[in-house]
């Protein structure tokens, strides 16, 4: 049996860590079942916003990442007309899929970021515009991105996401030499 000796700085266990910064670890869902609803509902959500004719479908893993939700689901969106539509669609999904609204901005007019939470799963349909500016799929760097696109069919242009530099993961050498400048 070892002890630790208290005056000596214990090593970094994450990257973060040796810059002084520390991860919580999340608590993860306590019933399985409701967790792969969640999942499924949350492709689901992405398929029906991708068949709504919204475009850059993600969807991002935050299960060990937020104590908000299991699941984010972002999409561009070309008007608000569309946008609304496209939530609306995925609220009746989520009924369908016994994963109800929770609150949402369905109602709201002028808006150009509709908002569709499920608790669970919450999905964001913005203007390009305002995609641009929040950013989340960014701010959520480190989480996991899910493959939403059905079987047979090739993933979606933008659905597997980009890196911090904005770069796609089937960016050309010249994509990624033009950052760097």
């Amino acid at each position: 049996m070892t002890t630790e000796d208290p005056n000596q700085p214990n090593p970094p266990h994450h990257p973060d860590e040796s810059l002084g910064v520390e991860r919580a670890s999340m608590p993860t869902t306590v019933d399985p079942e409701r967790s792969e609803t969640a999942r499924k509902f949350a492709i689901e959500a992405a398929r029906t916003l991708h068949d709504d004719k919204c475009e850059q479908v993600i969807v991002l893993d935050l299960r060990q990442k937020s104590q908000i939700t299991e699941y984010f689901v972002v999409a561009t969106g070309t008007s608000e007309r569309q946008m609304r539509s496209a939530g609306h669609d995925v609220a009746e999904l989520g009924e369908q899929m016994d994963m109800p609204v929770f609150r949402s901005n369905l109602t709201e007019t002028g808006s150009n970021w509709v908002i569709v939470d499920c608790v669970d799963v919450i999905a964001h349909v913005f203007s390009p515009e305002q995609r641009t500016y929040y950013d989340l799929e960014m701010l959520w760097g480190d989480a996991k991105r899910v493959d939403w696109s059905r079987p047979g069919e090739e993933p979606a242009p933008g659905s597997l996401g980009r890196d911090r530099a904005g770069i796609g993961p089937n960016a050309t050498k010249s994509d990624k030499d033009r950052t760097q400048d």
